[in-house]
């Protein structure tokens, strides 16, 4: 039976997180780029190519911050780490550390259901490690500052279970659908916008 010790406090691993994002994001980057000495007509086509590279790009970006923001409110009241958290927390910023890769999956085969499958999954990975991270928090107040924490809460947590069970339903819908499923992922767009105003209201209560 898994026991919990507390391991020092979060600094070193708000820290790495930090960093390994930061990376991951620049990493984005990399691939965007336009030959040089191109002619007029040359130059506009090779812009037209780059717009999937540029899509993928921001919804990738997109990702990576709202997972790192949430790492971030997940953290602010925490006053110790175990082993656990720390477990799970460095399965997480493998996780993240490859989302470069998917992301050229999809910029230059989008149109391959493979290609939505695997950023699927890799985005259904990473929300289900910081789900991990949460609820382990939430299931240990002695790892917890006394104050009220947002991210213990019920709804928070059903939030963040949401884009992983979207996230991780697209990985069979993209191979038999198509890329088309994308547009899934839409719907977590009004779902978040509920879940959060449900969380600004009081007398949220806090996971048991």
């Amino acid at each position: 039976m898994w026991t919990s010790r507390p391991d020092g406090g979060p600094e070193r691993l708000v820290t790495l997180v930090d960093g390994v994002f930061a990376i991951a994001i620049t990493l984005l980057v990399l691939d965007l780029s336009v030959p040089r000495e191109l002619d007029p007509a040359a130059y506009r086509r090779a812009l037209g190519e780059l717009l999937p590279d540029l899509g993928a790009y921001a919804l990738s970006v997109a990702v990576l911050g709202s997972f790192w923001r949430d790492h971030r409110r997940i953290f602010q009241d925490v006053r110790a780490i175990d082993g656990q958290v720390i477990g799970i927390s460095m399965v997480g910023l493998g996780v993240a550390a490859l989302v470069p890769f998917p992301t050229r999956l999809l910029a230059e085969y989008g149109a391959q259901p493979v290609s939505v499958a695997v950023y699927s999954g890799a985005v259904a990975a990473l929300g289900a490690c910081h789900l991990g991270v949460a609820a382990v928090l939430a299931k240990r107040p002695w790892l917890r500052h006394d104050t009220p924490s947002e991210a213990a809460t019920r709804l928070y947590l059903l939030d963040g279970a949401t884009s992983v069970v979207v996230f991780l339903a697209s990985v069979p819908l993209a191979l038999v659908a198509g890329p088309r499923i994308m547009w899934l992922w839409l719907v977590l767009v009004p779902v978040k916008v509920y879940l959060g105003r449900r969380r600004q209201s009081p007398g949220v209560s806090p996971a048991p």
